[in-house]
């Protein structure tokens, strides 16, 4: 197929400003792991450079031996993993009654759960601490994961349901003759066909657990306790002048979010690949 003189142009104009939007997305964090290999003298070297000379591992020796680094590393973890298999395992449910189910007042319950996403999660925290506190879950890492799915539950939802409705009635019909149940739909239809929804919302959930900060700050006051951004923030604190401690520090507590989009890379595109064709 011969390409015009106009697509050629197009095409290059197109990678070109790609290529721009990667560079300029990396270069934070490239600079951040940079920052992370010196010495505190070479930290604000100018011109700044991306290749440290040299380079040191004092930094992340030092952020992984103090201040119970590695006691808060896994208690994020444990957050944000917990929050993330009960949001897609409760979303789910929600999701598939939501776009497969009939009941009375179905569509006003949605609208209403939607309310959820309206409202920033920073305006909550007054009332979310009154609750928590009457449940006794302040300073308890299961009364982070109360709150973030709570918080996440309603998007979550949306998306599923959004997903389920994409799936063709005539499967489910399928299992309904030969005898099966809702819940045989669910299980054996509905999540197998559904992996790159699912993918979606293990991903944005995980992202959020992991990565949330004022609910963390204001509920958890005992040390131990903290999850890594609270750690982090406060570790920044006591070291303020010492940035290649906390760009080392925060270097580490990436990892983890990279690992999750690896696993689930393949469902989470497989999911804007299907979408696409089936509009």
């Amino acid at each position: 197929m011969l390409i015009t003189k106009e697509e050629k142009t197009f095409r290059i104009i197109t990678y070109v400003l790609l290529i721009f939007g990667v560079v300029i997305t990396l270069l934070p964090f490239l600079y951040m792991i940079s920052v992370s290999f010196k010495s505190q003298i070479y930290t604000f070297e100018y011109p700044p450079r991306l290749i440290p000379r040299n380079p040191t591992l004092e930094n992340y020796i030092n952020a992984l031996s103090k201040d119970l680094f590695g006691r808060n590393f896994l208690n994020s973890l444990f957050v944000a993993t917990a929050t993330t298999i009960s949001t897609v395992f409760i979303s789910a449910l929600m999701a598939y009654a939501f776009s497969r189910m009939q009941f009375p007042g179905k569509e006003v319950l949605f609208y209403i759960l939607l309310l959820g996403m309206m409202i920033p999660p920073v305006m909550l925290i007054i009332p979310q601490f009154i609750i928590a506190k009457y449940l006794h879950l302040l300073n308890s890492l299961w009364g982070l994961i109360v709150v973030y799915v709570a918080v996440t539950l309603s998007m979550q939802t949306f998306l599923l349901r959004s997903f389920f409705e994409t799936i063709p009635r005539e499967l489910e019909e399928a299992v309904l003759v030969d005898g099966g149940s809702n819940w045989v739909i669910f299980t054996k239809v509905i999540l197998p066909l559904s992996k790159p929804g699912l993918s979606v919302v293990a991903i944005f959930t995980f992202l959020y657990a992991w990565d949330e900060f004022p609910w963390a700050h204001v509920a958890i006051r005992e040390s131990s306790r903290r999850t890594l951004p609270v750690a982090i923030a406060l570790f920044q604190n006591q070291y303020l002048t010492q940035w290649g401690l906390v760009f080392a520090a925060t270097t580490v507590a990436s990892i983890p979010v990279i690992i999750v989009f690896i696993i689930f890379q393949r469902y989470f595109i497989q999911g804007f690949v299907t979408t696409g064709l089936r509009r």
